[in-house]
């Protein structure tokens, strides 16, 4: 058994890194909390304009967008959002899991896949997993603008536009409530039709100034807003995931300084006895 003097230093440090968990824990909680609203401002303009441009992939106007049609998939690129510091649980080793799944099941058909990073985690990933990254951006903060991402976001419509591409797919953890956290792996173009609600027929609309330049502009605009409601939805999952792990951390911190504890008494206790025997012995000979 250790000297109670070892132990002792023992339960300094981990009282100390409980302390540090403690403070973590707090600290995403107010962040978690900070973040939700964000997601929860974001998330009506990105299911509109969804439901929108859903219809307009239902409609049969005579000039077809690129972003609606469907191709055969040579080259599929993958938007993967993650976040930029990690002790946030399985956050980003999951995101990980279903791309590298995903990568597979395209290579086996045949397909080349291409990546976008978004999020330091991400871009450290496909170092070490190989792959072609067109495009990578990190260091959003936790309050993301839509403006830091329009760089990356130009790339990916660019690449879909000339055909370098065939799919694209955008990956991030979906919030499902403070406990759970889902990585999500959807298609962003070309862009699926919604549920036409019944209607037997599709229909067309008036387009003013014209098919082409307006649907050029409110596509751009959905994709936009579908990556931004994906990243700040990431943000609350990864402030989440952050509490719910500083909180098992410290709470194993406290289990681990109970049973500390218990053989600092019992390490103290067999000193005491140890004493009172050789004073007892030495008085005896006396």
């Amino acid at each position: 058994m250790a000297g109670a003097k070892e132990i002792r230093t023992k339960i300094k440090s981990v009282k100390s890194t409980q302390k540090i968990t403690k403070a973590m824990e707090k600290v995403a909680t107010s962040k978690m909390r900070k973040a939700q609203v964000r997601m929860a401002q974001a998330r009506p303009y990105a299911e509109k304009i969804r439901r929108v441009v859903g219809h307009l992939a239902l409609a049969n106007p005579e000039y077809r967008h690129p972003f609606l049609v469907d191709r055969p998939v040579k080259r599929a690129l993958m938007i993967v959002i993650t976040s930029d510091r990690g002790l946030a649980g399985g956050l980003n080793v999951n995101m990980f899991r279903a791309v590298t799944r995903a990568t597979k099941e395209w290579k086996d058909r045949g397909a080349e896949v291409q990546y976008i990073a978004v999020g330091s985690k991400g871009v450290s990933f496909f170092k070490r997993f190989g792959g072609t990254v067109l495009a990578e951006v990190s260091k959003l903060g936790d309050a993301p603008k839509l403006d830091q991402l329009v760089g990356v976001i130009k790339v990916a419509l660019d690449a879909y536009r000339d055909g370098s591409v065939d799919r694209v797919f955008l990956g991030s953890t979906q919030f499902v409530n403070t406990m759970m956290q889902k990585p999500v792996l959807s298609q962003l173009l070309p862009l699926e039709p919604v549920k036409s609600n019944g209607l037997l027929e599709a229909w067309d609309y008036l387009y003013e100034p014209s098919a082409e330049e307006l649907l050029d502009y409110v596509l751009g605009r959905y994709v936009e807003a579908q990556v931004y409601q994906a990243i700040v939805e990431n943000g609350a999952s990864e402030q989440s995931a952050r509490m719910v792990a500083m909180k098992g951390a410290t709470d194993n911190a406290g289990k681990i300084i109970g049973k500390l504890q218990l053989s600092y008494n019992k390490a103290r206790q067999a000193a005491i006895t140890k004493e009172l025997s050789e004073i007892v012995g030495g008085a005896a000979a006396v």
